[in-house]
C-alpha cells in the first residue's frame, strides 16, 4: 500500500473503526492498487472509483470524465453552485475545485466512511469556501425546500455494494434533482447500460426532465451517462460546441475531443445542430 496523507496504516485503522461502527447499516469500505491505480470498493470487488496515484486530481475513469458534461452548456462564474451527490473518490469533486474556482461544490454522502477514505487516500481537499461536504442521504437532500433551485449543476452517481442500478433511481428523486436545480441548469447522472435499471432510471430522468435527455455513447465498462436540462430551449451548431469542447480540453486537458461527434451520433434528431 503507498502511503497518503501519512501513515496508510493509521488511515486504515480509522476506517476500519467506522466500518465497524456502521457494520450492517452501511457497506464497509475497502481498497486495492495495480499498476499505480487505487481503486475503491464497498467490500466487493465491483470497482466504485478510481484514482491514478502519480496524479491524483485527474479524472481517471472515463464516465467520470464524462460526468463533467456540464461545462460545455454552462459557463462557470462567482456564484455557480453544483451539487454533487455520492461522493466516491472525489474525483468530481477534486477537478471542480482546481478547475472551476468560481464554483462552490456541495458534496452529500451518506456513508461517512466514504468521506474519510476520499480525504486520506484519494487526495480529497478538506471543506473550504469553496466546498462543502454533507453527511446525508441524497434522496432527502433533493427533497430539502433549502436548496429549491440553488444549483446550476447537478451531478448523481449513487451505486451501493451491488451495483444492480443507482441506489436513487424513483421519478420522485428525479423530480427533486429537478427542483434543486436553477433555470438554465444541468444534470448529469450515470447509468448501467446493460442492465434492467437503465430503461427504468432513463424514463424518469425523461419525465422529470420533460424528455430534454441526451445520452453519451456507452463507455468501454458500460457505463452511460444522461445529461438533462432544465431552463429555455438550447439550440446551437455543433461547430460552436466544438470549439467550446476544445476550449474546455485545452484548459483542463479533459479529453473533450469526441465528447460532441459522441453526443450528437448518439441521440435522435441532433445529427445536424444541438437542439434540446
Amino acid at each position: 500500500m503507498v502511503q497518503a496523507h501519512g501513515c496508510v496504516y493509521s488511515v486504515m485503522l480509522a476506517i476500519g473503526r467506522i466500518n465497524r461502527m456502521l457494520q450492517q447499516e452501511m457497506e464497509p469500505v475497502t481498497f486495492s492498487e495495480s499498476g499505480g491505480i487505487r481503486y475503491l470498493h464497498f467490500g466487493s470487488e465491483l470497482i466504485q472509483g478510481a484514482m491514478r496515484i502519480r496524479d491524483p486530481n485527474e479524472i481517471y475513469l472515463e464516465y467520470n470524465q464524462q460526468m463533467m458534461a456540464w461545462l460545455l452548456f454552462l459557463e462557470t462564474k462567482p456564484g455557480m453552485r453544483v451539487a454533487q451527490l455520492g461522493l466516491g473518490t472525489g474525483a468530481l469533486t477534486k477537478f471542480t475545485h482546481q478547475y472551476c474556482p468560481a464554483v462552490k461544490s456541495t458534496v452529500v454522502e451518506l456513508n461517512p466512511a466514504v468521506i474519510v477514505s476520499a480525504r486520506t487516500m484519494f487526495s480529497v481537499p478538506d471543506d473550504d469556501r469553496r466546498l462543502e461536504t454533507l453527511q446525508a442521504d441524497a434522496k432527502q437532500f433533493v427533497k430539502n425546500r433549502q436548496y429549491r433551485n440553488a444549483f446550476d449543476a447537478v451531478q448523481v452517481d449513487l451505486y451501493d455494494a451491488i451495483c444492480d442500478g443507482p441506489a436513487a433511481s424513483t421519478l420522485e428523486f428525479y423530480k427533486g434533482c429537478y427542483e434543486i436545480l436553477r433555470s438554465p441548469g444541468v444534470l448529469t447522472v450515470n447509468l448501467f447500460s446493460r442492465h434492467k435499471s437503465f430503461d427504468i432510471n432513463l424514463q424518469n430522468i425523461c419525465e422529470a426532465f420533460d424528455n430534454r435527455v441526451l445520452l453519451f455513447p456507452e463507455s468501454h465498462d458500460c457505463n452511460v451517462v444522461a445529461i438533462a436540462f432544465k431552463g429555455p430551449h438550447l439550440e446551437a451548431e455543433w461547430l460552436d460546441v466544438s470549439a467550446r469542447a476544445k476550449l474546455i480540453r485545452e484548459q483542463t486537458d479533459l479529453p473533450t475531443n469526441k465528447w460532441v461527434a459522441g453526443i450528437s451520433r448518439e441521440n435522435a434528431r441532433q445529427e445536424s445542430k444541438l437542439s434540446i
